[in-house]
């Protein structure tokens, strides 16, 4: 007399949220796990948040630089980190509140050139009748000397942080155009937005439904991209004199040094300040590039 197994099969367990296969990851955890194992790209978005919480926090680091010193052109010590200008102003402090100032610039001027550039972008490739027009228009504004029209524009208005953020952010949103409308030609030929259409889905609906959501991941470099470029773009227009006189940025550290003469007699009033732009502008390269691999099945590892 044979036996059965009356037993049931034991259920199977489902795995847990850090054993999933890479297969079974959502693509933004896929994008994220890809991310992190880039040792530049974490090291350069910690430099970032670094960054970012010291324009935050400055007013509990660093005193706001103002006044005369009694040392005057001190280099570096214990006293003064970075050592003091030639009217015994701690640098230190100056490129605390530097990096309020320019990130300030940077991030102001980013989204408002993000805001313009993806609305176009969007625009242009969605109605195709316009896409020669605003095409036109920015293969014009890329053709434009950047530098001088900023310049002149900066010095007609006057110089101030709001007089700063619009005129680099005019002249960054083409760029950002460029981008979007490249990457969104190629959704509205997918059948889902002519689906969209046959049920009669509003052409704003549509835009910010479908489009909007498939060039987010361009959105997320050029924000990047775009906010180091309008660092360099302040830090050259302060160097030149036009920038906000009543608040302190990297660029106007380096104005000072130079009216001054400091300059060539005092290594540590440029050094500084400088590091500080270099640093952005390597840190938010290497972001980007880490990004673009950790969202592109091609490059990233499984």
């Amino acid at each position: 007399m044979t036996m059965t197994n009356t037993s049931s099969p034991a259920p199977a367990t489902e795995p847990s949220a850090g054993l999933l296969a890479p297969a079974d990851l959502s693509p933004g955890r896929r994008t994220w796990r890809a991310f992190s194992r880039n040792p530049l790209g974490m090291i350069s978005a910690a430099v970032i948040v670094l960054m970012v919480l010291v324009a935050i926090f400055a007013p509990l680091i660093a005193e706001f630089p103002a006044g005369y010193g009694r040392e005057i052109l001190a280099p570096p010590s214990a006293a003064h980190l970075f050592g003091t200008d030639d009217i015994g102003r701690d640098v230190f402090a100056q490129v605390i509140w530097g990096t309020r100032i320019s990130m300030i610039i940077g991030v102001a001027s980013s989204a408002l050139a993000i805001i313009i550039g993806v609305a176009l972008g969007i625009l242009a490739a969605y109605a195709r009748r316009l896409d020669g027009l605003l095409s036109m228009l920015v293969d014009v504004s890329l053709a434009l000397p950047v530098l001088p029209l900023m310049i002149l524009v900066a010095a007609l208005v006057g110089p101030s942080v709001t007089t700063l953020v619009i005129v680099i952010a005019l002249f960054s949103w083409p760029e950002v155009t460029r981008i979007v409308r490249s990457q969104a030609l190629s959704v509205t030929r997918l059948p889902y937005v002519d689906a969209a259409r046959t049920i009669g889905g509003s052409h704003l609906w549509i835009m910010t439904r479908h489009l909007l959501p498939a060039v987010a991941p361009i959105i997320v470099v050029s924000v990047v991209l775009t906010a180091s470029r309008a660092v360099l773009s302040e830090a050259g227009l302060s160097f030149l004199g036009l920038g906000d006189p009543e608040s302190w940025s990297w660029g106007k550290i380096l104005f000072n040094a130079q009216r001054s003469g400091a300059l060539t007699v005092a290594w540590w009033c440029t050094l500084f300040p400088s590091l500080a732009i270099l640093l952005l502008v390597v840190s938010a390269t290497l972001v980007s590039i880490a990004y673009n691999d950790a969202r592109n099945p091609k490059t990233r590892e499984n």
